[in-house]
């Protein structure tokens, strides 16, 4: 077989890609939500090698809430659901994909596929002992006494808390790189992968959730990308975001991204994670990592928009 010298871009798609803010998330939303970034991917192909990450954080609240919505049928565990939005979100997005591909006249050149993936987390990770991120429905204070697992009081009510521990490496890597050495366009680790723990030879599921963006890093470094693109819902990593004297930065050093993150600019439920996985990735590999909107990933891997994180 010959060596594929394309560069490797990996595109992480944040949870807007599919369902943006005030929307219900209906199907017809969702694929028509998707038509842009996709649209951008499929003209990147003619020059770069493509991994698609994504997140699937309505996704899997949706069908955590049928789930506490009806007990007629036996209810799931998390790493179960995750794994059904992983088929669901990878279905959407190779359909997609495939309709942009071949109005561009590519379709016959590229492979895709959507890999159900999962990653080793450590047992012994302090976050197993201080579940913290919230998960799935709203309940009332009194439902909340009832249920048989942790809840923490958000600024929506009382939800259900998981543990969200560091991903140590993905399981499915060896398999993602001979793919892309095969020309595939590969669609893994949606909603941060299956989170799984060794037990000997073999590994078991766990009740918790991985940062998508952290998980896509691990995996960035994993399978030598050359670029690592975060897409979010704004155009860049902002200093003081949503105030007066808010400030858009082109470029950040690892150094200046750490500083700003301990100050507080970088909040943990939104810009905090994507920036460490950044600043991870930059000082693992000293490759390119860009923070940009859904909107200009074209113009971000160009060096154009967003925010280049550097050392």
């Amino acid at each position: 077989m010959m060596k594929n010298n394309k560069q490797i871009l990996l595109v992480a798609l944040g949870g807007n890609a599919l369902i943006r803010k005030g929307q219900k998330g209906t199907v017809d939303e969702q694929f028509e939500n998707l038509t842009n970034p996709v649209r951008q991917i499929a003209k990147l192909t003619k020059t770069y090698r493509i991994i698609i990450t994504h997140g699937n954080g309505p996704q899997v609240g949706n069908l955590m809430l049928k789930q506490e919505s009806c007990d007629a049928v036996p209810k799931l565990p998390l790493e179960i659901l995750v794994a059904q939005t992983q088929g669901q979100i990878g279905y959407m997005i190779e359909s997609t994909l495939d309709t942009e591909l071949m109005h561009l006249g590519n379709d016959t050149e590229h492979y895709f596929v959507s890999l159900l993936s999962y990653v080793v987390v450590d047992k012994n990770d302090p976050a197993f002992l201080n579940p913290s991120k919230p998960v799935g429905p709203v309940f009332t204070k009194e439902k909340a006494q009832t249920l048989p697992y942790p809840t923490k009081k958000t600024a929506k009510g009382y939800r259900r808390v998981v543990a969200s521990p560091l991903p140590v490496t993905i399981v499915e890597k060896r398999e993602i790189k001979k793919l892309m050495d095969m020309n595939f366009i590969v669609i893994c680790c949606g909603g941060g992968g299956i989170p799984v723990i060794r037990e000997g030879r073999s590994f078991s599921g766990v009740d918790a959730v991985i940062d998508k963006d952290l998980a896509s890093a691990r995996l960035a470094e994993e399978v030598d990308v050359d670029i690592f693109l975060i897409a979010t819902d704004v155009q860049g990593v902002a200093l003081n975001y949503g105030k007066k004297n808010q400030e858009f930065l082109r470029s950040l050093t690892t150094r200046q991204a750490t500083r700003f993150l301990a100050q507080g600019h970088f909040p943990p439920g939104s810009m905090g994670p994507k920036i460490e996985a950044a600043v991870q990735f930059v000082r693992k590999t000293g490759k390119r990592a860009v923070i940009a909107s859904i909107e200009d990933i074209e113009s971000a891997v160009e060096g154009t928009s967003g925010t280049e994180i550097v050392n």
